[in-house]
């Protein structure tokens, strides 16, 4: 992924997560007319959170996202809105199918899978962050310790 970052007030981020959602009870609900939908509302919803889809698909039971947010965001309220949101619209809009497997208003599964992302792996920043060029200690400027202050 190229570089993408975000800048809002005095922070520049580039932040993304992998959000898995399952349908209750796993079942396969999802039809690729509904997956259509749910591409556009996860779009237009993230849209209005100052956020970016970045990718999006599913199967019949589940949907992968893969999203771009800034820090000031707390991830579990944007996680709630968005299953809210779509389980909401889904519903009304695909009522009638989802009778048939659903006897209350229903469609998420209460639980999510969210995991962190990046452009570089966990290694590699690890070996760019230890081959930062450390500033060497002035023995004549180092902050004095209690052993070396005379009574």
């Amino acid at each position: 992924m190229k570089n993408d970052f975000v800048s809002k007030g005095r922070s520049v981020s580039d932040l993304k997560i992998h959000l898995v959602l399952t349908t209750k009870y796993r079942r396969k609900v999802i039809t690729s007319e509904m997956l259509g939908r749910l591409h556009s509302i996860f779009e237009d919803l993230l849209i209005k959170w100052d956020c970016k889809l970045v990718e999006f698909n599913g199967e019949s039971d589940h949907v992968h996202a893969l999203l771009q947010f800034h820090p000031d965001l707390q991830l579990s309220t944007l996680v709630g809105n968005i299953k809210s949101t779509t389980s909401r619209r889904m519903r009304q809009e695909f009522a009638e199918h989802l009778a048939h497997f659903y006897t209350k208003d229903v469609f998420w599964n209460g639980s999510y899978f969210v995991a962190s992302c990046g452009g570089v792996t966990i290694t590699a920043l690890k070996k760019y962050i230890e081959l930062q060029d450390s500033p060497e200690i002035d023995k004549q400027s180092a902050v004095p310790t209690p052993e070396s202050i005379d009574d």
